[in-house]
């Protein structure tokens, strides 16, 4: 397939700060693309933001909203268990029965 057929997404994912864009990107980058002559995956942080660069080597965007809807996912994921577990959770009341 050629390039020019390709579809391009990136998405722009904003953290509390940098370490928390890390652990995002170090927990999606374990578990690679099923479909790796497919997709293409390249995840950096900026700042406080991962910046996912995901270009599809496919001639239908189907794939594209596939694998995008499943990153997704993932960031969500990991921003609420950031979120429940993270260093701000430690001053949290521990509720007792």
């Amino acid at each position: 397939m050629s390039e020019s057929s390709w579809h391009t997404v990136t998405i722009r994912v904003p953290f509390a700060n940098p370490k928390h864009a890390n652990i995002a990107m170090q927990v999606i980058d374990v578990d690679p693309e099923l479909q790796r002559e497919a997709v293409k995956r390249n995840l950096t942080v900026d700042g406080n933001d991962l910046v996912a660069y995901v270009t599809f080597a496919t001639s239908t965007v189907r794939l594209a909203r596939l694998t995008t809807n499943g990153f997704l996912e993932n960031v969500d994921l990991i921003a609420r268990t950031i979120g429940e577990f993270g260093e701000d959770s430690e001053r949290k009341p521990v509720l007792s029965r």
